[in-house]
């Protein structure tokens, strides 16, 4: 069997997510007919996350296998070859050859997602389907205090929608949540070991209505202490939400042989 890593961008304005859907089209499902029109096996892709509804992708990371007499092909037309099968919404990127033991979602790091808000009266027409239109004016400055508070180690249930199912923990760790400005566009920018569900819109949503003056900054410990959804502010729209990247260990080089006496 050999195995491949695959990175895939997309624009999830058209489906219910990543995942293989009972209904409507999850972005698995497209990935997984184009291997299906190269490789009789029609492998099956394990991901590194998953999205939601309208959720975008910069850097998904999946993995599958395949058994060696199928692929006849160099890897370097790999990505090339599934790009010809997929719709124009989504992408492979990069593609390549990975260890037996590598596991897209198990050896994951942390991941980053950014967020984009379009802070202006009129929306960017151009960026409708890729950023939150908030037309009122933001204090930036209270938002980035509030945001360094998230900063660490915490209990995130306040800032998490309920998944329908009981989670071993709501205990996340949080390396970078920024926002940045440029002009009216700006970018949260959020890095941590994990996410849960809805847990980056949850933030967002909050952070923004720190700005709008409707929660102060200093509300930020007493929110994540309550452990409480209702407490925390409004879960953002889907649609401004991207996932970056995706961070794995680098490979350590093979110990070199010793050297004979």
């Amino acid at each position: 069997m050999l195995k491949f890593k695959l990175t895939i961008a997309y624009d999830g304005t058209a489906y219910e997510g990543w995942q293989v859907q009972k209904t409507g089209t999850g972005v698995q499902e497209k990935v997984e007919t184009a291997l299906a029109a190269l490789f009789p096996g029609r492998p099956r892709l394990h991901s590194s996350s998953r999205t939601d509804t309208g959720v975008h992708a910069l850097g998904m990371v999946a993995h599958f296998e395949l058994p060696a007499a199928e692929f006849r092909m160099p890897v370097r037309k790999l990505a090339l070859a599934l790009n010809a099968h997929l719709p124009e919404d989504v992408r492979v990127v990069r593609a390549s050859r990975c260890a037996a033991g590598f596991h897209a979602r198990f050896d994951a790091t942390g991941k980053e997602y950014r967020f984009f808000v379009w802070n202006a009266p009129a929306m960017n027409p151009l960026l409708r389907h890729q950023a939150w239109h908030v037309p009122r004016k933001l204090d930036v400055s209270a938002m980035r205090a509030a945001a360094k508070q998230l900063i660490g180690r915490h209990d995130f249930r306040a800032f998490t929608a309920n998944p329908g199912y009981e989670r071993a923990s709501t205990v996340r760790q949080l390396a970078r949540v920024e926002v940045k400005r440029a002009g009216p566009l700006l970018t949260f920018v959020i890095e941590g070991d994990g996410f849960l569900y809805k847990m980056c819109r949850g933030i967002v949503g909050t952070l923004v209505q720190v700005g709008l003056g409707k929660i102060r900054n200093d509300e930020i410990p007493a929110m994540l202490a309550s452990r409480d959804r209702r407490v925390a502010g409004m879960t953002a729209p889907a649609h401004g939400l991207v996932l970056w990247r995706v961070f794995y260990r680098p490979r350590q080089p093979a110990p070199a042989p010793a050297k004979a006496p």
